[in-house]
This record gives structure tokens, sequence and C-alpha cells, in this order.
């Protein structure tokens, strides 16, 4: 069994890597990182940029990445952390405060917790520790932002709005959910409509049927998936 002093394990030294499109931040990240005797392997302002570079078999992996929930080129949230676990790192992410939306989607995806910006860096030494380590963040905080959120509230579905969602997502048409909730196809597709335009309200669109499935385990209505589609409590 390692013991951990500082960024130092017995066997070999804590490896980070920082995405963030602020070249300020990754520089003061990087320092921090130094200081606190963690090795780090890369920074970049995106994802593609990070695994082009952990993909030289020169660079060392990076056992935790520290990655910003908004990117200046666009790319989703959910895509990013699942990129970034795929290669083998675990994600912690580093967001202003406000971005509840965004945080909930990130920890669906597989974040092992979130660090506000805000925090000082003592803190997020910290983390990044508790990550290396394999733990989850206790990210207590986070869950009580989250559903104190007003806006966010207004996602939440109705009874009738859930069991649409619910089969829907699981993979049958809409038709068959309609004769199976007893329904009119119109109806069905109405509530479909409906479900839509509220996660759109609260920033999390969800356009496609795959979307509308990350929203459904997100949310709880169905249970999480793992990386090839299957049931991850299987």
């Amino acid at each position: 069994m390692t013991t951990q002093t500082g960024g130092r394990t017995e066997d070999a030294p804590t490896t980070v890597a920082i995405v963030d499109d602020h070249e300020a931040v990754r520089l003061g990240l990087r320092a921090a990182c130094a200081d606190a005797g963690y090795v780090v392997v890369a920074d970049t302002a995106d994802v593609a940029a990070l695994l082009g570079l952990l993909d030289d078999p020169k660079v060392d992996p990076a056992r935790v990445v520290l990655l910003d929930l908004s990117l200046g080129d666009g790319s989703r949230v959910t895509d990013n952390v699942r990129a970034v676990l795929a290669a083998g790192s675990q994600v912690l992410v580093h967001s202003i405060a406000d971005r509840v939306a965004a945080v909930r989607e990130a920890l669906a995806a597989g974040a092992a917790g979130v660090i506000p910006k805000s925090a000082p860096t003592s803190a997020v030494i910290a983390a990044i520790a508790t990550v290396a380590r394999g733990e989850a963040l206790n990210n207590v905080e986070w869950a009580s932002a989250i559903e104190a959120d007003r806006e966010f509230a207004k996602a939440q579905l109705g009874r009738r709005e859930r069991d649409v969602l619910n089969l829907y997502a699981s993979g049958l048409p809409l038709k068959l959910v309609a004769q199976k909730l007893g329904i009119a196809h119109s109806t069905a597709r109405e509530y479909l409509d409906r479900i839509r335009a509220k996660y759109v309200e609260v920033g999390r669109p969800a356009p496609t049927k795959v979307d509308l499935l990350r929203r459904a385990v997100e949310d709880g209505i169905l249970p999480g998936l793992d990386a090839e589609g299957g049931d991850a409590r299987a």
C-alpha cells in the first residue's frame, strides 16, 4: 500500500494535466501544482489537444485532469469528461459556481468531483490528492446548489412526462409509448415536445433521442449506463 505526502506517493509522483481556455488560469494552476509536488504533464486549451499530447509515448499519463466546464471550442461537457476517462485519467472539474446544470452533467458523465474556481489554492491541491487516490470528491455543496437552483427546478417533469421519457428514452418508438400509456400518439408527441422545451429552458437541450436518454439518466428516471451502453448496475 502506498502513502501520499503532498503530491507524491512512495511509488510515483501524482501526474496532472490542465485543460482551460484561459492561459492565465493554466499558468496559475501549473505553478500551484508544481509547488505541491505534482508533475504537470500537459496544459491545453481544449480536450482534443490534451488527448493528442497524451497519445505521445514520451508524455507520462495524467492521473488527474483538471477540466474547465466551458471551453471556447464549443465542445460538450459530457463528451469531454468521457473522452478524458477513456484516456485513463480521472476528471476533476474546475469551474465557476453558477453553472449547476453543467456540473450535474459532468458528474453524471463520470467526473470524480467539482472544485469551484473561487476555492483557495490549498483546496484545489487537496481535491487533486483525493481524486488521485481514486476517491470521489465530496460534492455536498454542489448537490445543495443544484437542489436550490430555481431555474433547474423548472426542468422537473410531471408524472406523465416522466412516464413518456422513461419509455421513449428506453428505446420504444413514440407510437408504442402512446399505446403502453393508453394515450393518443398526438398526445404523446405533445408530452415529448413539452419535455424538450423544459430542458431547453434550463440550458440542457435534448434535441435527439440519445440526448433524451442522457437527461433521463442524469435525472434518475433511468439507471446509469456504462461506456458501452449497458446497464451500469448489471
